[in-house]
């Protein structure tokens, strides 16, 4: 697993959304960049639309259970007839007739039974409506984890930031004492220009950082579906650690019962097993409830013709079979058995596949906050190195390059656990992401 921190970019401000000093800063949780990427991100609005056609797909199968009703006319200009009664070589003689044609009927009629084939496209319809709404959220939850991957980076860097910045004034500060030393005679002038160009370097720091967050920042409102001028400000940056105390088996529980790719194979299965169901249902009889009524002039269905117009209905039930269906549909059959039986396989790699997620999340997650112990122990060893470095330097017993070793020692140290500590959320949320639960 690779875990990425991305630059962020603000959100759309709103009334209820409390804003900063500037119009376009936005002071946002992530449970609010959350929702604002559920509603706006493009990826997420198209699976939406899926969802829209797919209702309406579930619609049009239902619809076919109503009564199919059609209605036709027709007029026509009928040719004269001849008759030969010696043969097409003889001359024909023409019999009387009427050459106006016309006709005016209606018809409806209901399928009784089908062999189930309305209710398994139904059925087959409502399981395309639930795959297109779970993979519209496993959309919204990978969106959502890009999005606090960019969110908790500008976390990250708004702490280094301000480290960065305290470090500047401690260095500053101790620029002014090798100074002072440096007039008083103590020091030689390489010393001074070692604390300047370590002071310089920390100030190209900062300005690398602050372009690093505005990259971020802009990554991540476009993510969102907001303007690109908009700054997202987290609404408090809080390094406390998720921790709910579950073991390996109760994430993989979870993962089952929850993971997307789960649900999705478990849907593509049960479709398999309806499109098996409705192989079969073409070996089956058709029956039909039937009506119609029409008009037509001139008379000619019974003898003796007239010309007059008459009205003719009718209205029963219509049985058919395919005979040819008996041997003709045993392939489709046995293809489709074989469908299934390759998504039972295909679920069962799924299953695979999420155990190993799950385990290397769930090991990845520990580690993390294994790292973030190892970072606070080393930052109190930091710590203590650089006050003994400090009083033994500005005593003339330690040089100035170990002052500016200790010093980078334990702004590193500052850095690494800020890290660990976003790095141990990140993977909190990616092992979320896993089970189903983002």
């Amino acid at each position: 697993m690779t875990l990425l921190f991305f630059g962020i970019s603000g959100l759309q401000p709103t009334h209820s959304q409390e804003t900063t000093s500037t119009p376009d800063s936005l002071k946002l949780s992530l449970q609010q960049v959350w929702q604002q990427a559920e509603t706006h991100n493009k990826s997420v609005q198209i699976r939406q639309l899926q969802i829209v056609v797919r209702d309406e797909n579930l619609k049009d199968a239902r619809a076919e259970r109503l009564p199919e009703i059609k209605s036709a006319t027709k007029y026509a200009r009928v040719s004269d007839m001849p008759l030969y009664e010696n043969g097409i070589f003889s001359k024909p003689v023409y019999g009387n007739i009427i050459h106006n044609y016309f006709q005016l009927n209606a018809e409806a009629s209901m399928v009784l039974y089908n062999g189930g084939k309305i209710k398994t496209k139904i059925r087959e319809e409502e399981v395309e409506h639930e795959i297109a709404t779970i993979e519209k959220d496993l959309t919204a939850s990978e969106i959502k984890f890009k999005a606090t991957a960019f969110y908790l980076e500008i976390e990250r860097n708004m702490v280094f930031k301000n480290l960065v910045l305290a470090d500047i004034a401690e260095q500053q500060k101790r620029l002014d004492q090798i100074r002072e030393l440096f007039k008083n005679g103590v020091i030689l002038r390489s010393d001074v220009l070692r604390a300047e160009l370590q002071l310089s370097k920390q100030k190209m720091l900062l300005v690398e950082i602050e372009n690093t967050m505005a990259i971020n920042n802009q990554k991540l409102v476009i993510l969102i579906g907001l303007p690109e001028n908009a700054l997202i400000k987290p609404e408090e940056i809080s390094l406390a650690q998720e921790n709910p105390g579950k073991i390996y088996d109760d994430y993989l529980t979870d993962a089952f019962a929850h993971a997307y790719g789960i649900r999705i194979s478990e849907k593509e299965t049960e479709l398999k097993k309806l499109a098996l169901k409705e192989v079969k249902s073409n070996a089956l009889p058709k029956v039909v409830a039937y009506a119609e009524y029409g008009y037509t002039y001139p008379q000619i269905l019974f003898y003796p013709y007239a010309a007059s117009l008459y009205g003719l209905g009718q209205a029963g039930v219509k049985v058919s079979y395919t005979l040819s269906s008996l041997y003709q549909n045993n392939h489709k059959v046995k293809a489709a058995k074989i469908s299934i039986e390759k998504q039972h396989l295909s679920h069962g790699d799924e299953e695979d596949a999420l155990k190993v997620q799950v385990h290397e999340a769930y090991v990845r997650y520990k580690e993390s906050l294994k790292r973030i112990s190892v970072s606070e122990q080393n930052i109190k060893q930091a710590t203590e190195t650089y006050r003994i470095v400090y009083h033994t330097y500005f005593n003339q017993l330690a040089l100035l390059t170990d002052l500016l070793d200790a010093d980078t020692q334990l702004l590193q140290s500052r850095f690494d656990l800020t890290s660990a500590q976003i790095r141990a959320k990140l993977e909190y949320y990616y092992l979320m992401k896993t089970i189903g639960e983002l």
